[in-house]
Formats: C-alpha cells, sequence, structure tokens
C-alpha cells in the first residue's frame, strides 16, 4: 500500500504501522429468500445425499425496502462495529430493494458492502450519501480497504458524493446523478482505487489520490491527478498525456465481462451474469434490460461460515453454484470448482483461509468460471499457492468464455502470521483478472521479513490473459511473474516490501532488487500500459533496485507509461524499466517516468 502524498507539496507522509482492529457483533436477519426452478444452469444431480440449493442469507446479510423501520439506526450499528475493524472478524453486506430512500447516509467501514438489488443501479435509488471518509485514521485514508458499492443510484445530498479508499474497495454498476469526490475530508492523504461500470453525471475529484483506474464508464469530468490515473472505455475520460498530467488513456477496454450480482426479479431472488464484451465503452446498463443470463438461488448452495471444504467441494459436484455469505470460512482442503460456467460469489467479502498448507481454491481447465468478491487469507503454515485457476500445463482453448476473477482478494499476515510461496496462479488461458489486490502485509499482527514470507505474488503461465486493475505488494521476491504469450496488462499498482533486511535479501542474481513487474525472457509479445512501482525501504534505506521493470528488449513486448517513485528517499531505484529510464534522487517523491518501451 503506497505511502501518503500532500497534494499541495507532494511530500511523502508514511502511514502507521498499527495494528487497528475489533471484532463486530451480529446484526439482524434478513427475510428467507424466495426460490424458484430453472434449467439456465448445470442440471443438479440429485441423489439420496444431494444437497439443496437456495435458502436464506444469514444474521449478516440486512436485506432493507423503503417501508423498513430504523435504517438509519441499522446502518448507523454496523458502521460503529466495522469503522476501525481493520483486521476484524465481522463482515456485512447491506442490501437495498428497489425503490427510493431518502434522507440516509450509509457510511462504509471494514468488510462491509452495500448493493442495491435491481437489474439496474437507477432502479435503487438514495437521496442521501453512500460516503467513505478517514476519521477513525486522522483523516488518512491510506488504510480504507475491504469495502464496496455496487448497483445503487445516489443524489448526493450536497451534490457531491465521498468515496476516499485505497486497495480491495470496488466502485461499480454505481450512478452518481452528481459529483464524486475520491479523497477525504480536508483533501488528506489517499492511495486507491477502482471503479467499473459507472456513471458519474458530475465530475470525478481524485484530489490526492496517488493512483486510481476507471474501467468501462462515463464521466461528468476529471479534475486532476497526482502520479498514476489510468482510464479504458471511458466516456469523456481526459485525453491521453502522460507524464504530464498523468493520465493513460485508452478508448477501448480489450474485452471486458462484469461481476455477477444479486438481484430481485419481483419477489424472487436470481444472479445475474453480464456477458462478455470486446473493445468495450460505456456502461453496459441505462438502454433497457442489461445483457447477460441469470440462475436462480436454487441453483446455489447457500454457505454459511463453518461448513466443511467437503460440504462445498460436494455441492460443486452435485453442479450448484456456490453463494458465501458473510463470514470467515476455514478450509482443510481445497474448494474444488471443476464444472464449465461455475460461479463462486461472495457476500459482504467472504474470507476463506485455508489451514494446514492447503491451497484455498482451484479451478480447472474448463470454460466459463466466475470468481467474484471474496477474500482469501493465507494460514500460518505455508501453502503453496493460495488461488489456482487452471492446472499446471492447462492447453485448452477459452478466448469464446473465459474464467472471470473479479473483486478476488488475497491477504498474508495481518491478522497473525501467514505465509504463501505464490499468491494466484493462472494457468487457463484468456482468463480475465479484474480487479484485485494481491498484499503481503506491511502492517498489523504477524508481519516481518520471514513471519509473514511470501516470495511472489502472481505467476501467470497461461496465454492471452488479460489484467485490468492490478495491486500486488510487498512480496519478498517477485510481485508479478508473466510467462504466458501475448498476455495485457491495464493499470498496474505496486510497492516493494517495506522490510527487507538488506541488499543481499533482494538480491536477484546479479540484478540488484527484485522486479515488481517481470516478463520472462521467452515471452515474445505482452502489452501492458499504466504501470507504477514505489519503494520505502525503512529497514535498510541504501537498498537499490536496478530497475521497476524487467522484460525482454523485443518489438512484440510492449509498455506504455510507466513510473518508478523513492518514498521519502528510503530505497532507489537506478532505471525504470531494464536500463532505461532515469534513476529516483535523493528525498524527492517526483516519479521517473518512461512513456514508451522499447
Amino acid at each position: 500500500m503506497p505511502s501518503a502524498t500532500n497534494p499541495s507539496t507532494r511530500q511523502p507522509v508514511m502511514r502507521r504501522r498499527a495494528v487497528i482492529g475489533a471484532a463486530a457483533a451480529a446484526a439482524s436477519a434478513p427475510a428467507l429468500l424466495r426460490l424458484s426452478s430453472s434449467a439456465s444452469a448445470a442440471p443438479v444431480h440429485n441423489g439420496p445425499r444431494a444437497l439443496p440449493g437456495g435458502g436464506d442469507l444469514g444474521p449478516n446479510v440486512l436485506v432493507f425496502d423503503p417501508s423498513t423501520p430504523g435504517i438509519q439506526a441499522k446502518l448507523d450499528d454496523v458502521f460503529k462495529q466495522q469503522e476501525s475493524a481493520q483486521f476484524g472478524t465481522g463482515r456485512y453486506a447491506l442490501l437495498f430493494k428497489p425503490g427510493t430512500y431518502s434522507g440516509l447516509k450509509a457510511q462504509i467501514g471494514f468488510y462491509t458492502s452495500i448493493a442495491g438489488l435491481g437489474l439496474s443501479p437507477d432502479d435503487t435509488t438514495i437521496n442521501g450519501d453512500v460516503t467513505v471518509d478517514a476519521g477513525w485514521f486522522n483523516g488518512n485514508a491510506t488504510q480504507n480497504f475491504w469495502r464496496s458499492a455496487e448497483n445503487l443510484a445516489l443524489v448526493p445530498a450536497n451534490g457531491t458524493d465521498r468515496w476516499a479508499v485505497a486497495q480491495a474497495a470496488p466502485f461499480r454498476r454505481m450512478h452518481v446523478r452528481g459529483g464524486l469526490n475520491l479523497a477525504p475530508s480536508g483533501y488528506g492523504w489517499a492511495s486507491g482505487g477502482y471503479i467499473a461500470d459507472c456513471r458519474i453525471d458530475g465530475s470525478v475529484g481524485p484530489y490526492s489520490q496517488q493512483q486510481w483506474y476507471t474501467r468501462d464508464s462515463a464521466v461528468g469530468g476529471w479534475n486532476n491527478a497526482v502520479w498514476n490515473m489510468v482510464f479504458s472505455g471511458v466516456e469523456g475520460a481526459p485525453a491521453q498525456s502522460f507524464p504530464n498530467p498523468p493520465y493513460t488513456t485508452l478508448d477501448a477496454t480489450p474485452v471486458s465481462r462484469e461481476k455477477p450480482f444479486l438481484y430481485l426479479d419481483g419477489s424472487e431472488y436470481r444472479v445475474f451474469l453480464p456477458e462478455m464484451r470486446t473493445n468495450a465503452r460505456g456502461v453496459t446498463w441505462g438502454n433497457g434490460t442489461p445483457r447477460g443470463t441469470s440462475l436462480p438461488l436454487s441453483q446455489f448452495y447457500v454457505a454459511k461460515p463453518g461448513v466443511a471444504a467437503a460440504t462445498l467441494n460436494q455441492a460443486l459436484a452435485q453442479g450448484l453454484h456456490l453463494l458465501l455469505t458473510p463470514g470467515i470460512y476455514h478450509l482443510d482442503q481445497p474448494i474444488q470448482v471443476r464444472g464449465a460456467n461455475t460461479v463462486v460469489l461472495g457476500l459482504g467479502f467472504a474470507t476463506l483461509i485455508p489451514d494446514n498448507g492447503v491451497t484455498g481454491l482451484t479451478v480447472a481447465d474448463v470454460d466459463g468460471v466466475r470468481l467474484a468478491g471474496f477474500i482469501i487469507e493465507a494460514g500460518p503454515v505455508n501453502s503453496a499457492t493460495l488461488l489456482e485457476v487452471g492446472p499446471k500445463g492447462a492447453s485448452a482453448d477459452h478466448s469464446a468464455n473465459p474464467t472471470t476473477v473479479q473483486d478476488v482478494f488475497i491477504r498474508i499476515g495481518g491478522t497473525g502470521p501467514g505465509k504463501a510461496t505464490t499468491s494466484m496462479v493462472i494457468n487457463n488461458h484468456h482468463t480475465i483478472v479484474d480487479h484485485t489486490w494481491i498484499w503481503r502485509a506491511d502492517h498489523g499482527d504477524g508481519v516481518g521479513w520471514d513471519t509473514n514470507r511470501a516470495d511472489y505474488g502472481i505467476r501467470v503461465n497461461g496465454d492471452d490473459v488479460l489484467a485490468t486493475g492490478l495491486f500486488v505488494e510487498h512480496f519478498n521476491k517477485y510481485d508479478v511473474q508473466w510467462y504466458g504469450q501475448r498476455g495485457r496488462t491495464v493499470f498496474f499498482q505496486n510497492e516493494k516490501a517495506y522490510d527487507a533486511p538488506n541488499q543481499a535479501a533482494v538480491q536477484d542474481g546479479s540484478a540488484r532488487g527484485y522486479a515488481a513487474y517481470k516478463v520472462d525472457d521467452a515471452v515474445t509479445a505482452h502489452e501492458a500500459w499504466g504501470l507504477g512501482s514505489y519503494c520505502y525501504y525503512d529497514v535498510d534505506p541504501t537498498i537499490v533496485q536496478d530497475h521497476g521493470f524487467a522484460a525482454p528488449n523485443t518489438p512484440g513486448v510492449r509498455f506504455h507509461d510507466l513510473l518508478v517513485v523513492s518514498l521519502g528517499g528510503k530505497g532507489q531505484f537506478a532505471h525504470v524499466i531494464n536500463d532505461t529510464g532515469a534513476a529516483t534522487s535523493g528525498t524527492s517523491t517526483v516519479p521517473s517516468t518512461v512513456v514508451s518501451y522499447p
């Protein structure tokens, strides 16, 4: 997670390594869900031990309609529990049935998601605010992680909504009938973030946000930039101008498929699966029924915390999809997704913790799997991998129906010691990774160079893999390793591990320091846009990174709009990519940039 920078002085202000956590109590239970049957998904093979689909969503999913009494009090109660519970155990989803709600101020804390239950954001209107600020951390928003807003229309009380967040805080499928402010009150420090499939009628003001990625949206304007603002498929985005100002603008997103979401069809709950788009631009909603398919809840196993991994796998083997309700799930074996078109959807930041060194979740070499909306957290026994998309040697062509990994976040350390050799491995061809934060913790409990050892963030072996919104931080060695052909990344944000004890600990053969993003020498085609890497070696400030990015020097491997930054002079970069790009110097926080490579 990058340091903060005062927007007026551009001087670094590092966040404290403080442990802030609080456990949350359960809230009132929602109404039971009505179920229906449908043939739109894989058939359920009933047997003597068949598991039922559907069911209620448990006590930590709060479902409101416009006539629900005391909505504000319930919102305030959840926020009070979650405001500073950075490493707490509470998990909440706040769901609003279609209709109009007036006078609400929904403050969104840790592990809290708020969403509308319509097919369109405009089906559910809040005349009021959905707010993230940073009062809990003295006006510093750089630790406002793990929260989300989706599928709502907002009419902000004062004309502008505030969403002051850092990583793992998606703003998806929202219609803001006004402006959007991405900085905390007083324009304190901030470092985020991600917007997709949103329409902002007014202007977006990032102010102190150091980097941001906006995809397939429409904005009424964009006010400023600090280091790294990236847009793809955004109507109203500023023109390409990197590095001054640092706007990276692609007219369209090469391939996209929006995240699955829960909605109401009359009184029936269903999960909508948006269709894939190529050369996408603008929102998917607003001109009639969105394009895609839907599944009834009866075709999902609705999981509750405490369920055994074997039961989850039994449900998957029957042909059921998984809906993970809010809470923490300990796994003694991997969740094994083997069927094509399987959906695993989390609510309220459901968290999977693999125990005894197992992998958290694996996907077979099949079409159309959708993973969305959950956290995988490393356990204290080292796991070789935490998420594996496709087996080693996967070879099938999934171009017509790829796997998507969306708002799936990985954490090693923070709540206590955790270890994983490689956090995420992508073996399946054509996989889309759309917004992930893969984080080896730099603060919290169980943090230390070997205490939460995690050598590699993400390793991509599959061909034709696309990453849109890739956040990977603090790994002991490489944050990103890319071995597949024709890979593409739109937006990458990275910070190297703070806690390297000395130069020798990060020596990669003859190279000083492990690159944040390394493309293997055998790769002949790769392209990436809008990438940043920062260093803050506070244990040994004399450490030098030879480069932030490493790639073969060949015409088919191309990079656009790169930057490296030394934060407070704690470590330095000698180059930006390979031997290209000026070194960072002294204590300056001004980025060193490269517009194109080679």
